[in-house]
């Protein structure tokens, strides 16, 4: 028996407020469907933030339904759990997977841990937050019980472990109970495959690059889903590597050589179909980040989807005074948000900007609270 095991697709996700973006999580998705039915295994597992916001945009929910009934007619099962991302920290908070229930989505919830799958035992939980941990690991243990007696037993969860997140965890590996054949993980973005207990404990990584700092592994390990294999005693897991609609690219440039390496960058770029996001680190020599900037700028602005500069000169400048709009943060940000149309979130990034930029955090949080609080009360 086979089944593919995904996590973190992030639908509805506008990374750096570019709508191109959004629309990369929206494709591989649909290529991930389409990768899956190809494949044809027995069932499939998603281990949360299915989206970004637990209200998803049009489009997400669009994405997710074409896909769930894609995968449906071809008589493919999908059980799914839900991420920090896909509900609210509230009693009683639903998530956005309940809408799918018509479309053959099994959500594995508090109310209903577990399904079996020709005779496999698929049990779960949704995320829980870290001061949530005793709960978690006295559901853990009834999980464990209730799987008793079945000849595979799989568990979905959507935690940080201590050994593969020892800052922010949820979730202590010492409390996870050892019976499970398969161990379904998502929440952490890279691929991680490890022996525990009686199988295999798999994050299969996000689909997409949600943060610049996921490249390495991506660069290394791949993208894209799991596909295992329950039919030996211990489950075979191979990794199944899907392409990108665009390139991440981090590179660091030497000031005294930047005319031949901007010239070497640009040649590269004008080869590839798709804008790449671009971050480059200009380094060594006593410059001018202003005009570093707007050397870059004029390189790349046009042929790059997301530009994002960093500077490493050797000694300390002087404080430069950017001018321009196109070097002012604060109206880049109001010229994004104001695509949302919503002028209580453009006001909150604005304030949370102006308190930030001046150290004052603790009021910051205070006004991101308030703001939280009269949003959802208002819903």
């Amino acid at each position: 028996m086979q089944f593919a095991h995904l996590a973190d697709t992030h639908l509805g996700y506008r990374q750096y407020g570019l709508f191109e973006r959004e629309k990369d999580f929206y494709n591989i998705f649909t290529d991930i469907v389409e990768k899956i039915i190809e494949i044809r295994p027995d069932f499939v597992i998603h281990s949360g933030d299915l989206f970004e916001f637990s209200r998803p945009p049009t489009n997400a929910l669009l994405t997710a339904q074409k896909g769930l009934l894609t995968l449906k007619e071809a008589e493919i099962p999908v059980y799914a759990i839900a991420g920090n991302h896909d509900i609210i920290m509230r009693k009683n908070a639903i998530p956005p997977h309940v809408l799918f229930k018509e479309l053959g989505l099994k959500v594995i919830s508090p109310n209903n841990p577990y399904f079996v799958e020709k005779d496999v035992f698929i049990g779960g939980l949704p995320y829980m937050p870290k001061h949530q941990s005793t709960y978690l690991t006295e559901s853990l243990k009834n999980l464990e019980s209730l799987s008793r007696g079945y000849d595979k037993r799989l568990i979905v969860l959507h935690q940080g472990i201590d050994k593969y997140l020892p800052y922010e965890y949820e979730l202590e590996l010492a409390n996870l109970p050892e019976s499970f054949n398969y161990y379904a993980l998502g929440h952490i973005h890279s691929r991680i495959t490890d022996d525990f207990g009686e199988g295999k404990l798999v994050y299969p990584g996000s689909t997409e690059i949600w943060k610049f700092d996921e490249l390495g592994n991506y660069l290394k390990n791949g993208k894209g889903f799991s596909l295992v294999d329950l039919g030996a005693d211990l489950p075979d897991v191979q990794y199944v590597n899907m392409e990108l609609p665009r390139e991440f690219i981090k590179t660091n440039m030497e000031f005294f050589k930047l005319e031949e390496e901007i010239a070497k960058l640009k040649e590269h770029i004008l080869t590839l179909k798709e804008k790449p996001l671009l971050s480059i680190t200009v380094e060594g020599g006593n410059f001018s980040r202003l005009e570093v900037f707007e050397e870059l700028h004029d390189a790349f602005s046009e042929i790059c989807l997301s530009l994002r500069p960093n500077f490493k000169s050797s000694d300390v400048m002087e404080k430069t005074e950017l001018s321009g709009s196109a070097l002012n943060p604060k109206k880049l940000i109001e010229e994004r948000l104001n695509e949302f149309e919503n002028n209580k979130v453009t006001d909150l990034a604005i304030s949370l900007f102006d308190l930030t930029s001046e150290g004052n955090l603790e009021q910051a949080e205070s006004v991101s609270k308030k703001f939280y609080g009269e949003f959802y009360d208002n819903q």
